[in-house]
C-alpha cells in the first residue's frame, strides 16, 4: 500500500518574482487558499498518511506556516468564539500531524531532492507530487494509486498536448495498453516538433519505486549540472523496469508561471 508522498518545495520560484521574493510560491493563495493545501487535500483524499516536504533553509517559512501554534492560541484566547479561526487551526493541526521535513539547501535538481528522502521512505513505492501542477475535479493521485494496485508497478501521470507545444514538455515514447494507459518506452525532454515520439506529456504526479534511490545516488549530473528525476527514470526503463503512463481525468492548472498563477485563481473560482 502506498501511504507516503513527497513534495519537492526547495525551488526558488523565480518565474513568479517579485511575489516569491517575500512568500514561497507554494504559499501564494489561489482563490483564497495556498496552492500547497490543494496538494495536501489531494493526498489525504488518496489515503496518504505521511507527507515529506523537501525545503531549503531559505524556505523555513513553509514549516512556520504549519507550526504557528502560539499565534493561533493567542488569537483564540482573545476571540474564543471565532469559528473561522478555529476551523483553520483545526485544519492546520491535521496537516501538521502528517508532515515531515527534509532539507535541500543546494539547487542540485529534482532527483537530488528526492534522494534526500531515502531514509524516510519505508515501502517499495511512494507518491511524488510536483507543486506547480494542480489537478482538480478528479483526484489524480488516487487514480494512480488505484492503478498501481492493479499493475503493481511505477506510474506517471500524463496529458495530451498540442503537437505545436511538445517542445515545452517532457514527452513519452509509448506503447498503448488501452484508452487511458500506456507502457512508457522512453522519456524525451523538450523534443523538437519533428522528433517528438508522441504528444503524451509528463505531468507532476508519479508513483516511483524505492529502488530509484540507488539509481539517483549513482546518477551523473545532467543538464545544468543537476541530478534529474527523468534521467533516473530513463535508467530504470533501460534496465527493464516497467513504468506506465496514465492519461488522467481532471482539470489541469499550471501554477508555476505568473500567467498560469493568475489564470488559476480565475478558473478555480468558477469550479
Amino acid at each position: 500500500m502506498i501511504k507516503q508522498a513527497i513534495i519537492p518545495l526547495a525551488g526558488l520560484g523565480t518565474r513568479l518574482l517579485p511575489l516569491t521574493s517575500v512568500i514561497p510560491k507554494e504559499l501564494l493563495p489561489i482563490n483564497g487558499k495556498p496552492s500547497l493545501e490543494y496538494l495536501l487535500d489531494e493526498c489525504i483524499e488518496a489515503g496518504i498518511k505521511e507527507i515529506i516536504f523537501i525545503i531549503s533553509s531559505k524556505k523555513k517559512i513553509i514549516k512556520k506556516y504549519f507550526f504557528s501554534d502560539s499565534l493561533y492560541n493567542n488569537i483564540l484566547r482573545k476571540k474564543k468564539n471565532n469559528f473561522k479561526i478555529k476551523k483553520e487551526y483545526k485544519k492546520i493541526k491535521k496537516y501538521k500531524k502528517m508532515i515531515k521535513f527534509v532539507y535541500q539547501n543546494s539547487p542540485k535538481g529534482t532527483g537530488d531532492a528526492v534522494l534526500k528522502c531515502k531514509k524516510l521512505i519505508n515501502s517499495n513505492f511512494f507518491l511524488m507530487l510536483m507543486p506547480d501542477d494542480l489537478i482538480l475535479k478528479k483526484n489524480c493521485s488516487l487514480a494512480l494509486i488505484n492503478l498501481h494496485k492493479k499493475y503493481k508497478t511505477s506510474i506517471i501521470a500524463s496529458k495530451k498536448v498540442q503537437q505545436r507545444d511538445v517542445s515545452r514538455w517532457g514527452i513519452f515514447k509509448a506503447k498503448k495498453i488501452n484508452k487511458f494507459n500506456f507502457l512508457i518506452q522512453d522519456v524525451v525532454e523538450k523534443p523538437s516538433i519533428k522528433k517528438a515520439p508522441s504528444n503524451f506529456a509528463v505531468i507532476g504526479r508519479y508513483i516511483l519505486p524505492k529502488k530509484i534511490f540507488k539509481t539517483l545516488k549513482n546518477q551523473k549530473p545532467g543538464k545544468n549540472g543537476e541530478i534529474h528525476i527523468t534521467d533516473a527514470i530513463r535508467t530504470l526503463i533501460s534496465k527493464k523496469n516497467n513504468f506506465l503512463g496514465h492519461l488522467f481525468n481532471g482539470k489541469y492548472l499550471d501554477c508555476g508561471t505568473m500567467h498560469g498563477y493568475i489564470k488559476s485563481s480565475s478558473i478555480i473560482s468558477k469550479l
